[in-house]
């Protein structure tokens, strides 16, 4: 491996990040699975880890290196820095409508094209470059 590269921009980091992302998007896709925005919104238990996990996500995106981020467009880089900000900072119906739109708009557009990236780019996805 290159010595002038720096830690972030390993490819074994990249990967670790992304699989990460995997992670925390496939338990809140579990988690939501077959639950109505109200039935989620009830469920304090369900509702904070569902928060938890979307944060993880979040926290996960801001981490990759700025190469992988641009190769991969058709992320909503925008949107999950509004959700992740929402959660943080608000309260009430625009906090929950964020972990609505998180739960079911983002993450699974997320993990589609990161489906889609791992198929065109493995290079991205692989701990072994």
């Amino acid at each position: 491996m290159n010595g002038d590269m720096t830690r972030q921009n390993r490819p074994t980091d990249t990967a670790a990040v992304l699989g990460a992302i995997q992670q925390a998007g496939e338990a809140v896709l579990g988690l939501t699975h077959g639950l109505a925005e109200v039935e989620l919104l009830a469920s304090g238990t369900k509702r904070g880890e569902v928060a938890r996990q979307l944060g993880l996500l979040a926290t996960a995106l801001r981490h990759l290196p700025r190469d992988a981020m641009r190769s991969m467009p058709e992320i909503d880089w925008a949107g999950w820095r509004g959700m992740a900000s929402s959660l943080d900072q608000l309260g009430g119906l625009a906090r929950d409508e964020a972990l609505w739109f998180g739960a079911h708009s983002l993450v699974p557009a997320t993990l589609s094209t990161l489906q889609q990236y791992r198929a065109t780019r493995p290079e991205l996805f692989n701990y072994w470059n």
